[in-house]
């Protein structure tokens, strides 16, 4: 069955690939962005879709709209973006919440809430559990995106408990793959883009805190799983990540080996409030969506490199 779905941020890195899979299965996609991070570009090859539709817009502001499921993905995601204008990334959560739950209201529409494996904050369980509440600094420099995305998922609960609206939350944990911008800030893209261009590779910190990659097709397969999910009450919130973990230095070695850059790698100091580890423990993803994902880091990453090689 046909359904019209909306996607905020549906120009961006993981918007785009989403948008993509939707028209691929026959739905009409109204594509939600104020272009603040998203990129054209990225959504050009869709364009001669007939079911695909652009708007630019900004989910602070009240949108009106007929609509069977919404994926809300509006909100700067790099901490380059997010501490650029720390006020409007906290309101592009808050308020943009605020509004896509008040679609979901009156239309009776799901709304899909993209968020965050940084609602943990710098962990103190590992791997993180959906039932863990967290380690956040509630004033620092990331704070406008961890404790926007853990608000949002707030909001989510609290309309569904009172309103009745039918929501569904996943924390995404660290993604890479085709569409993201070369300037993000975001490790994968660095380390590609200065492995290309034969800069040195900055790693903050000793390179020995983790992260856990999952390839943008994965983490796709899990939110369309997550949105049809509709059997039951199954709210989430769900993780939705690859549980390989690997060292910020294991990975650029990584990235020079299938690059053959001959850059050089070099230290610099920790950022506040960076997480010195992050893995996602995905028994639920798996018991509930009988999801995990399915793309080695080595092949995710040599797609990634190919993506960044044409557009630099």
């Amino acid at each position: 069955m046909r359904k019209r779905i909306l996607v905020t941020g549906g120009a961006g890195f993981i918007g785009s690939h989403l948008c993509e899979r939707l028209l691929n299965e026959g739905h009409e996609v109204i594509c939600l962005d104020n272009f603040f991070t998203g990129n054209k570009d990225n959504i050009i090859p869709l364009m001669k879709n007939p079911h695909f539709e652009v708007v630019r817009h900004d989910i602070t502001m009240p949108y009106f709209v007929e609509i069977d499921e919404i994926y809300n993905l509006a909100c700067p995601a790099s901490p380059i973006h997010y501490q650029y204008d720390p006020i409007q990334t906290i309101k592009a959560s808050i308020m943009g919440s605020i509004n896509v739950l008040g679609i979901a209201k009156r239309t009776g529409a799901v709304a899909l809430q993209a968020s965050t494996s940084e609602v943990y904050g710098d962990p103190q369980v590992h791997p993180q559990v959906e039932s863990y509440w967290g380690n956040v600094n509630p004033i620092g420099l990331r704070s406008c995106y961890d404790e926007g995305k853990r608000c949002a998922e707030t909001l989510f609960m609290d309309y569904h408990r009172r309103e009745g609206v039918k929501v569904k939350i996943i924390r995404i944990f660290n993604t890479y793959g085709p569409n993201m911008h070369p300037q993000d800030g975001r490790v994968v893209s660095n380390f590609i883009v200065q492995a290309l261009q034969g800069k040195d590779i900055t790693i903050y910190g000793t390179g020995q805190q983790t992260r856990s990659f999952q390839y943008v097709t994965d983490l796709i397969e899990g939110m369309v799983r997550m949105m049809e999910r509709t059997s039951d009450d199954f709210t989430g919130p769900v993780n939705l990540g690859n549980p390989g973990e690997f060292t910020m230095l294991e990975l650029a070695e990584k990235i020079l080996q299938l690059t053959g850059s001959k850059s050089k790698i070099v230290f610099m100091p920790l950022p506040s409030d960076d997480p010195t580890q992050r893995k996602p423990d995905i028994s639920l993803a798996k018991k509930e969506l009988d999801w995990q994902p399915g793309i080695a880091l080595d092949d995710g990453l040599r797609e990634t490199i190919d993506y960044f090689r044409r557009i630099l």
